[in-house]
């Protein structure tokens, strides 16, 4: 593991976030290290990582997020589908219940693939270790930074083999990639070198999910390839239904503040029918289970504040999870990671290198839309403690009143559909034709049922299609995204 290190970049971490950091970089240096404490290469891609803890349950690859993976690997859409995985667009093929409507259904141009993670992930991982200047390292540890005399630049860092009879050793490296997650130690690593650690925000949901998958009809959702069901301030209970790839279905319930799902499974079941619409309910109770419920905790949201320091190394950088966690029930982790990618590679093709100070405040503006939408939904919980700023409480009364217009007027299901898929900014659900119709019917009561839907069977409210989405529509999208989010 000697080199020179005159162009090298280490990655630490080999999940989704360092995998696309090493995608961008292998443009621009010689030789781009990948380092990890799992095994990384030739495992089985439907097992999830021990590193990645909450792999088995469900992940969302938003539309936005699949968009920029097809654009850094071109064809993954179309193997994902020939693998199994189902798609669809996010409105017309699935259905989407929030604060306690069920939303009406449309064409929004937002088609996505429902795959697990260890499946994406392994496949992203393929692509990667085949570029000629990526090394995916065997299990190692990575100990700690080298730094140069003056302690102004990282030029390395300590490593040790996960293997029998392995000593200490140095990789030198012009850059070093934080993409370890939740567990980054570069607060850490930054006190050990006398720099002051970011300050962090933390909302504190204490979400708690269980994981169990299915042998269900290909049918159960009558054509759906998916439903998610939110928590709301009166019921802190939701779940979520998934075809993926394998022939099979995953199901994932979770709760807020402490209220989480049984690990038995009688005990999951019955978590299950307590949801307020039963399509999730319905469809499992028509199946084969394959597996024990398997319990996940995320206790809180933390967004580190790197943007703020007055003063940091250079050669330093974290992305992902590393930067900002977020709670998984949104579904935003991936895209987020995805959209820092395509800021490494911009910020490296105009500048030649990444100086830390700007990229903290580039990647703070990546952060700020999703952050703002998992901190306004936590506090909508009344027990959730947190700042309710005159912003939180007007957005948040604002968006439980388009959810409710939602259930009965398609344009503004499909309005904020986009914003979840991160395509559209939040500002959009603003603009006028979008305020006018929540406010005419965001103040109605909006049936729970809509249509004449039939909880494992068809939906009247649906768009009528005579196939899914044609393959065409794997690549990019018909329209484009906002600006304000590229």
């Amino acid at each position: 593991m000697d080199g020179a290190g005159d162009a090298r970049v280490v990655v630490v971490g080999g999940g989704i976030a360092g995998l696309l950091a090493a995608r961008v970089l292998a443009e621009h240096h010689l030789d781009v290290r990948v380092l990890d404490r799992d095994q990384v290469g030739g495992e089985d891609p439907s097992t999830p990582r021990r590193g990645v803890p909450q792999g088995r349950h469900i992940h969302a690859l938003l539309p936005r997020g699949r968009w920029i993976l097809e654009e850094l690997f071109p064809g993954l859409t179309g193997q994902l589908v020939d693998a199994g995985a189902p798609f669809g667009d996010l409105l017309a093929d699935a259905r989407l219940h929030l604060s306690g409507h069920r939303f009406a259904r449309a064409d929004a141009d937002l088609v996505t693939v429902s795959v697990s993670r260890p499946y994406l992930e392994a496949c992203i991982r393929e692509r990667v270790a085949g570029l000629a200047n990526v090394t995916v390292g065997p299990p190692t540890d990575v100990l700690g930074l080298v730094t140069a005399p003056d302690g102004t630049r990282v030029r390395g860092v300590r490593v040790l083999r996960r293997a029998d009879g392995s000593a200490e050793e140095v990789l030198d490296a012009t850059l070093v990639i934080d993409a370890m997650g939740r567990g980054s130690r570069t607060p850490a690593w930054l006190r050990e070198l006398g720099y002051a650690p970011p300050t962090s925000d933390r909302i504190v949901a204490d979400l708690g999910y269980a994981t169990r998958h299915y042998r269900l009809d290909p049918d159960v959702l009558g054509g759906d390839w998916g439903t998610l069901q939110g928590p709301t301030p009166t019921c802190p209970r939701g779940g979520a239904l998934a075809r993926i790839e394998g022939d099979r279905w995953t199901v994932t319930l979770f709760g807020l503040l402490g209220d989480h799902p049984p690990t038995d499974p009688a005990g999951f079941e019955a978590f299950a029918d307590s949801l307020a619409f039963p399509d999730l309910a319905t469809a499992i109770r028509s199946g084969t289970s394959l597996d024990h419920p398997v319990a996940y905790r995320f206790p809180a949201s933390v967004r580190r504040r790197y943007e703020r320091l007055g003063r940091v190394p250079g050669g330093l950088l974290p992305i992902g999870d590393a930067v900002c966690s977020l709670n998984p029930i949104y579904g935003q982790g991936m895209t987020v990671a995805a959209l820092q990618a395509l800021a490494l590679r911009e910020q490296v093709r105009r500048d030649g290198t990444v100086e830390p100070r700007r990229w903290f405040r580039r990647i703070a503006r990546i952060v700020d839309a999703p952050w703002d939408m998992v901190v306004g939904g936590d506090l909508a919980h009344p027990e959730v403690d947190g700042p309710r700023t005159a912003k939180v409480r007007l957005l948040g009364a604002y968006i439980a009143r388009l959810h409710a217009a939602a259930a009965q007027e398609p344009r503004c299901a499909v309005a904020f559909a986009r914003v979840m898929a991160m395509v559209d900014p939040p500002t959009s659900l603003l603009r006028p034709g979008t305020v006018t119709r929540v406010l005419r019917g965001g103040g109605r009561k909006a049936p729970r049922e809509v249509g004449t839907h039939r909880p494992g069977g068809t939906d009247a409210s649906r768009p009528r299609r005579d196939q899914t989405p044609p393959r065409a529509d794997l690549g990019a999208p018909r329209t484009e995204p906002s600006e304000e989010v590229r």
